[in-house]
């Protein structure tokens, strides 16, 4: 690739580039630069709005550059304010170390880690002592703290702002002066986080780092962006079926951003595929069946996505259950009168989290037994081998009843 070829690959998409003379000095002097991209393990999952920046970052890594994926296990503690109308609930050092370590397997998906230094911000605030802390506030001051807007909204509207949410974007920005950063990328919602880098680089008489941002990819539901506790998320890990049932569910306005972002294709061809749409030339189904194809190829692989693809028509087109669906193991010991609760079905069978969770699917009339819509959250269910369990329009479990105990105590 030329130079001009490169510079329009790594800035596609791009929304924040501070900045584009710096870029080029930096391309320009041909070695392999360090590209720094942090995550705080606030949750043990990788989803697709993840995969923009991630995605970005394995083309920097196929052009040679050095890939610096910083895990967040001290700041995770403290808790990201942006974009927060409220301060974050601090997480415990368990939580934050189990979804750390869930984040370095599942990024593997996506960057090529034998190019990439991953690395924990413990490793250098864990040893740092409260003067060195001070230290690093006595760079920036509270006025310019608040002209970011969430504190600016939170300020104006009387809601507490933490003095340690202050420190949090210096703190995060220390990362980028202890491993010498010379890229930082990011959601769009990170330029105030990632700009006060290249200040606090400069107060330790360091070259600052260029900032480039992306767009925030919307949920499923096509009002807010991707986000696990929204629930309009799509996991990288989940499996291809449901991967590509969720990605026929979104919107059809939503198509445009996620061929652009999640694939890469460039805005010239976004746009023909919209003129495409709008005079009836392309279909939206099958558009939107192209991008869950490619998408869950991406994670799963050709095969898998041919498969999921012929499953969804098989289900949702011709209206059939799936063929391969999850048991949903039942004791006759423990089955009452051969009944069971409705609400237990649905807990056992993994398709809520709560009884809670499983009372409001009742209530949506998104439970199904035999074909049989439950309204009913109380009701007892006559305990059938075979029978089907349904919960909204793509999670299917089938009963099967195991009996006693075998010779070495287990359920058969």
């Amino acid at each position: 690739m030329t130079f001009e070829e490169q510079l329009e690959l790594l800035t596609n998409a791009c929304v924040d580039l501070h900045t584009l003379p710096e870029l080029r000095e930096k391309l320009e002097l041909g070695r392999p630069l360090r590209v720094k991209y942090g995550a705080d393990p606030s949750a043990p999952d990788l989803h697709l709005g993840h995969s923009v920046p991630l995605r970005k970052l394995r083309q920097f890594q196929e052009l040679g550059h050095q890939v610096v994926f910083i895990i967040g296990d001290f700041t995770g503690r403290i808790g990201d304010p942006s974009g927060r109308s409220k301060t974050r609930p601090m997480l415990t050092e368990e939580e934050i170390a189990a979804n750390a370590q869930t984040y370095a397997e599942q990024v593997g998906r996506i960057l090529d880690l034998s190019k990439c230094e991953i690395r924990y911000n413990s490793e250098w605030f864990g040893s740092m002592s409260a003067s060195q802390m001070l230290e690093i506030a006595t760079h920036y001051t509270v006025a310019r703290m608040l002209e970011r807007d969430d504190f600016a909204l939170r300020l104006r509207d009387g809601v507490p702002i933490t003095l340690i949410e202050m420190l949090y974007p210096l703190v995060q920005a220390y990362d980028s002066v202890a491993v010498e950063a010379d890229i930082e990328i990011g959601g769009s919602d990170q330029l105030f986080n990632l700009l006060v880098g290249r200040d606090i680089m400069r107060a330790y008489g360091m070259t600052p780092q260029v900032v480039m941002t992306w767009p925030l990819l919307l949920g499923t539901d096509g009002k807010e962006k991707m986000s696990k506790s929204l629930g309009n998320y799509i996991g990288i890990t989940e499996p291809p079926e449901e991967m590509y049932g969720k990605l026929m569910s979104i919107p059809d306005e939503l198509m445009a951003q996620y061929y652009h972002l999640l694939l890469d294709m460039p805005r010239s061809q976004v746009e023909a595929m919209q003129r495409d749409l709008e005079s009836g030339k392309l279909h939206p189904r099958e558009a939107k069946a192209n991008l869950a194809r490619r998408i869950v190829s991406l994670y799963h692989g050709q095969d898998a996505a041919q498969r999921a693809a012929a499953e969804f028509d098989r289900v949702f087109a011709q209206r059939q259950k799936p063929t391969d669906m999850q048991p949903i193991l039942l004791c006759a010991d423990d089955i009452n009168d051969g009944t069971i609760g409705i609400i237990e079905l649905v807990v056992r069978a993994g398709f809520a989290k709560s009884n809670s969770e499983a009372r409001r699917l009742i209530r949506q009339g998104a439970v199904r037994v035999q074909d049989r819509v439950i309204e009913d959250e109380m009701a007892n269910i006559e305990v059938e081998e075979g029978a089907v369990l349904q919960v909204g329009k793509r999670r299917f479990g089938r009963i099967t009843i195991t009996r006693g105990d075998n010779e070495h105590g287990r359920k058969e």
